[in-house]
């Protein structure tokens, strides 16, 4: 009588997730932004939107690490966490950021908020990878 033997993969190691993250965030906020640029037309609002992605990027790739190497039982604090801390990066690119580099609002806090949305939408497929 032979008995079945359960393989499981090895957990995948947080560098690993994170990179994968980093990539599919990457192309997220892309083609975020490059829908975005369809509605705002003009050559300061795109500059905006490009912006507004890579620091939304460089946002969620750090909330992100901290999310992943977090403990496993403090996974929900430190996602609420994440929240938080985007919520508050929100703030302060809207009244810093935006008027210092002189940033058409509008495009820049729609690109910002839209990038932020859309890849934390991604974070539940790699907590696990």
């Amino acid at each position: 009588m032979s008995q079945a033997v359960a393989v499981s993969a090895p957990p995948a190691s947080p560098a690993r997730a994170i990179a994968l993250f980093a990539v599919c965030a990457t192309l997220a906020s892309a083609v975020t932004a490059g829908v975005l640029a369809l509605f705002f037309q003009t050559p300061q609002d795109r500059a905006a939107l490009l912006v507004s992605a890579g620091v939304a990027l460089v946002v969620q790739l750090l909330v992100f690490s901290g999310l992943r190497l977090a403990p496993r039982q403090h996974v929900i604090a430190a996602w609420g966490l994440g929240t938080l801390v985007r919520f508050a990066m929100l703030a302060l690119y809207a009244f810093v950021v935006v008027k210092a580099l002189a940033l058409p609002a509008a495009a820049a806090l729609v690109g910002f908020a839209a990038c932020l949305f859309v890849s934390t939408l991604l974070e539940p497929l790699f907590l696990k990878a």
